[in-house]
């Protein structure tokens, strides 16, 4: 079986326009693809408020997360006399309330 190179048997003006059309769908194609719309709200500062709230609320469950892990490392710790465990759960505690409380902490330093 002969292979057929079909790029040989196109001939001047046809393979120009054969050319242009690839260039032409190909840019279609990226306009296509890499065009994003974006839908303006209409109050910017109220969308950026509720990103703020919504961020602030993962900190806060992070840092709940944090403050009962905290608490069951002390109450391990007290059970089985380990002074090293202690002062790591306290410091988890410590922690967790500072991580919690990032929001209010934050608000105070800037009022």
């Amino acid at each position: 079986m002969k292979k057929v190179n079909n790029s040989k048997h196109l001939k001047g003006k046809v393979r120009k326009g054969f050319k242009a059309y690839v260039y032409v769908v190909l840019c279609i194609t990226m306009l296509v693809i890499f065009s994003v719309t974006a839908f303006a709200a209409g109050d910017p500062v109220g969308v950026v408020n509720n990103l703020s709230a919504f961020i602030f609320g993962l900190i806060r469950a992070v840092g709940l997360i944090l403050l009962g892990f905290g608490i069951v490392q002390v109450g391990l710790s007290l059970k089985s006399h380990d002074p090293s465990q202690r002062a790591n759960g306290f410091l988890t505690v410590a922690g967790g309330i500072v991580i919690t409380f990032a929001k209010e902490i934050l608000d105070l330093i800037v009022n």
